[in-house]
């Protein structure tokens, strides 16, 4: 059975999720997160969270710059919603999938 939340205790919990999703941090109605990976890391990463993307509908922005590769997840002027917070958690599991040896 879903429970129903008010709108304080919704973002309460969404601010727990996201204590949970190590090196994410909250920018405003967005998080992002920053990861030290190579080229080939990089495209397997952004092929898997395509997927993931699509299939909540979701659009997050990924970027290649100095050997980093930066994800955004969210809207600035939308808050953040519980898709949004399971895509980063879908995130961090494609990221352990592809820098495992």
């Amino acid at each position: 059975m879903r429970v129903l939340f008010s709108g304080r205790a919704k973002h309460d919990q969404l601010s727990d999720a996201l204590t949970l999703l190590t090196g994410w941090t909250r920018e405003g109605e967005q998080i992002r997160r920053t990861l030290a990976i190579d080229d080939t890391q990089h495209a397997a990463l952004t092929e898997r969270v395509k997927v993931v993307a699509d299939a909540l509908h979701l659009r997050p922005e990924i970027s290649r710059r100095a050997n980093h590769t930066h994800i955004r997840v969210g809207h600035g002027n939308v808050p953040l919603s519980e898709r949004e917070v399971l895509l980063a958690a879908r995130i961090e599991d494609a990221y352990r999938a592809v820098t495992q040896p």
